[in-house]
């Protein structure tokens, strides 16, 4: 505690050393929590959540966010390695707009260019859409990074292969070309 009556230093979030995988814990040979599921009685998987109206809306110049792809993606990806239950509905939709948004800001850098005119001067001053991709992008790694790191704690398989992060470069690509 400070002098001055308040809360401040002491352990930072993300400090100290990282937790291993739970499929290298159970390589190793590690102890494990591992949840056995009783194999009596029904068991049937849970259905993707339906997508919610805003990852589905038209924009303003009539095109479709890819929002809804990438979030029917994401789920997929999540279930096929049994993880899907553990991630809330909120952190997916966000990472589907943020990837969205991104793809949209990296549009309009293409279309407009890289520099834009200052309202009042007039002069030339640099898109606000490259700033708002950078931002875009930040956000898209910070909540995968959150998603991947629960898959990696809680994934008794293999997590490895192409994942919903990889794609975002090819759904840009895709999306510049007119395929989307």
């Amino acid at each position: 505690m400070a002098k001055d009556g308040t809360r401040r230093g002491g352990a930072r979030a993300g400090a100290g050393r990282k937790r291993k995988a739970l499929a290298d814990r159970i390589a190793e040979g590690q102890q494990a929590t591992v949840i056995d599921l009783p194999t009596q009685g029904d068991l049937t998987g849970n259905d993707m959540p339906p997508v919610r109206d805003f990852l589905k809306q038209k924009q303003q110049d009539g095109k479709s966010l890819c929002a809804e792809e990438v979030y029917k993606e994401t789920w997929k990806w999540l279930s096929d390695r049994g993880c899907a239950q553990l991630i809330s509905r909120q952190l997916i939709e966000q990472y589907a707009m943020s990837v969205s948004r991104w793809i949209q800001c990296e549009e309009c850098i293409s279309e407009y260019g890289l520099l834009a005119k200052h309202p009042t001067t007039g002069a030339a001053i640099a898109s606000p859409y490259v700033s708002m991709s950078q931002q875009y992008m930040k956000t898209v790694n910070q909540i995968w990074f959150q998603i991947f790191q629960v898959v990696k704690e809680n994934c008794s398989a293999g997590y490895d292969g192409p994942n919903p992060q990889d794609d975002a470069m090819e759904r840009l690509l895709k999306a510049r070309k007119g395929m989307n």
